[in-house]
């Protein structure tokens, strides 16, 4: 990998080893490749390809890969996460047994083309989002369940940021928390039981969005407003706040698309969250070409 990119683009090191493993798990076990045992034991190369343009993600898994499988194996890469390749651009080389090389072909692969399909769309959302204005694009929990660590390291590869992680990094205050507890006495409970949490409130109108303003709210998320709506937030928001060092963070959500996106951003909103980019990303094309 190269040591240039900033390690904070990968996932945590134990993640890598964890996901890596259940998934030869899945293709090895019980009694190994059964295909590539009847080969000759020769040493080969092979050559990760791209086959169309994108941007990479998950570099880390395949290294991970063949060093479960065989750690006689070598992997040096010429592109890291995060870096554009093009169609016929070789990014890597991996040298070893060919039968070590045919047995973690797929399971990295599959974790490379995933992940770099995520940074790809994330990169295009980000793209997008800034013709419009300085809204920065992040993920939601909408995640392959067992991946989500893995995925939102490819949207930070994307140029995207990250949400929050899981249901403990803080409190999240839907519309279905709502039906048992409204917004201002919601805030003052988050901050009684959880005083160095963030609070943020999911609000579906105008007026919501100023009961959680009042109330405090650290952030607010806008949910399926239209752009002119969430300009209309975004004015209250530094009609009360202009003078403040840090202001109520504003977020945007539900159906966005490449060609709504930079309209969202125009409105002066924070962020905006698009789970398209971890639940709908289409696979990027990769391949390993033996010699």
């Amino acid at each position: 990998m190269n040591a240039s990119v900033p390690s904070w683009l990968h996932a945590p090191p134990h993640v890598v080893r964890d996901a890596v493993g259940r998934a030869l798990a899945e293709d090895l076990f019980p009694l190994g490749d059964l295909t590539s045992s009847l080969l000759p034991d020769v040493e080969t190369e092979a050559r990760f390809r791209a086959r169309e343009a994108g941007r990479l993600a998950g570099i880390p898994c395949a290294t991970e890969t063949f060093a479960q499988v065989d750690p006689a194996v070598t992997v040096t890469w010429s592109a890291d996460d995060g870096d554009q390749v093009e169609p016929g651009q070789v990014f890597g080389v991996v040298s070893g047994r060919l039968a070590s090389l045919l047995s973690g072909e797929r399971t990295a692969l599959n974790f490379l083309g995933h992940l770099s399909g995520i940074a790809t769309l994330t990169a295009a959302f980000v793209s997008k989002a800034s013709e419009g204005g300085d809204g920065r694009v992040w993920d939601t929990r909408k995640t392959v369940p067992g991946m989500r660590s893995l995925a939102k390291a490819a949207v930070r590869a994307g140029g995207g940021r990250n949400h929050r992680g899981n249901l403990s990094d803080w409190m999240l205050i839907k519309d279905n928390h709502l039906g048992g507890i409204g917004i201002t006495e919601a805030i003052a409970v988050a901050r009684d039981r959880w005083p160095a949490r963030t609070v943020h409130v999911e609000c579906d109108s105008y007026d919501q969005c100023i009961e959680a303003l009042d109330g405090g709210a650290d952030a607010i998320l806008l949910d399926n407003m239209s752009p002119e709506t969430a300009a209309r937030c975004v004015a209250a928001r530094d009609e009360r706040q202009g003078g403040q060092v840090r202001r109520t963070l504003l977020e945007v959500s539900g159906g966005i698309t490449l060609e709504t996106i930079a309209s969202y951003s125009a409105t002066g909103v924070d962020m905006i969250s698009v789970g398209a980019i971890t639940n709908s990303a289409p696979v990027l094309d990769l391949g390993l070409d033996l010699d």
